[in-house]
């Protein structure tokens, strides 16, 4: 389910406007992805970067979709101001396993051809490798092939992070392995006694 908060704007706005607000930098797709697909319904985001403009705030926005392109003018014009970071979540090379693992994202070389247009901004371009995936996505190969793509986009970190499992998405991604790479299950359930491996 996604729940869309309509009046972030208004709620931002008065965060902003604040005379307590330091400018720390906002977290923009840390958790939830705001270029999904409700955003190209909803476009908040465009709202959201004239806010952060208005107020020179610095952010870092996370993505998994190229949707973000759509704003690449206010996202050009931010980069000039303060401080922005525009990172792609890109995980795995094979398009197969991407699809499973990442239904609703943009093709990985997609993800690396936006990262590679926004590096014509002044923004910080990243690369999250996360989770990795024993076994599914933590291939030689693999990271082989997202490192030469990262230097090929201009990307100016790589940032990754380790399959970690707790509450409600310990079951799920459980039940999708069990479905999907029911020949990984034992091997993942016995690494993943706990949280982490």
């Amino acid at each position: 389910d996604i729940y869309v908060k309509t009046n972030i704007v208004e709620h931002l706005e008065r965060e902003l406007s604040s005379p307590s607000w330091k400018h720390e930098v906002v977290n923009i797709g840390g958790v939830t992805d705001s270029y999904q697909k409700a955003e190209e319904t909803y476009q908040l985001m465009p709202q959201i970067l004239k806010l952060l403009i208005k107020y020179k705030t610095p952010a870092i926005i996370s993505t998994k979709s190229t949707l973000v392109l759509r704003d690449f003018d206010l996202i050009d014009e931010l980069s000039r101001i303060t401080y922005i970071n525009i990172a792609a979540t890109i995980t795995t090379m094979d398009e197969e396993v991407r699809k499973k693992i990442e239904p609703g994202g943009a093709p990985s070389m997609e993800r690396f051809a936006m990262l590679k247009e926004f590096s014509k901004t002044n923004a910080s371009i990243g690369l999250h490798v996360m989770p990795i995936i024993p076994w599914l996505t933590d291939s030689r190969e693999n990271f082989e092939a997202i490192c030469q793509n990262g230097k090929e986009s201009r990307v100016h970190y790589l940032l990754p992070g380790v399959l970690y499992l707790r509450g409600d998405t310990r079951k799920v991604f459980f039940d999708f392995i069990q479905q999907t790479y029911p020949e990984l299950f034992a091997k993942l359930q016995a690494m993943y006694k706990t949280g982490g491996a």
